[in-house]
């Protein structure tokens, strides 16, 4: 019996550690390619393109400077409750998600908008 409760006790710990989110800083978000990560961040500014109804957020410096791309597309854009390249431009925000590698530069594709959060 408790070697089955032992077993159960590991392997719910092992499971939970799975879901856990690894807090970095942007500068660092390349090196946790593929990990699931919280930044705390200023967005510097965003664009919303029309015609691919994708927006793009620049963590840490304006455009091509920026640390890390927040890439909103089509309908999870309607998600927020305004206009995230307005809504988040100069704040200080914390960003829930998975840091991907586009063309060589860190992103992360924000798919609800509970992933963007201001930082108090």
């Amino acid at each position: 019996m408790k070697k089955l409760l032992f077993i159960f006790l590991f392997a719910a710990t092992a499971n939970f550690k799975g879901f856990a989110q690894t807090k970095i800083e942007a500068k660092d978000a390349a090196k946790h390619l593929n990990g699931n990560v919280t930044i705390c961040d200023k967005i510097a500014d965003g664009k919303y393109f029309s015609n691919s109804q994708t927006t793009l957020l620049n963590v840490g410096a304006p455009h091509p400077n920026e640390l890390l791309t927040l890439v909103i597309k089509g309908d999870d854009r309607k998600k927020f409750s305004e206009d995230p390249e307005k809504l988040f431009k100069n704040k200080k925000v914390c960003i829930t998600g998975k840091v991907i590698d586009f063309k060589g530069r860190p992103e992360i594709v924000i798919t609800e908008a509970s992933q963007i959060t201001l930082d108090k």
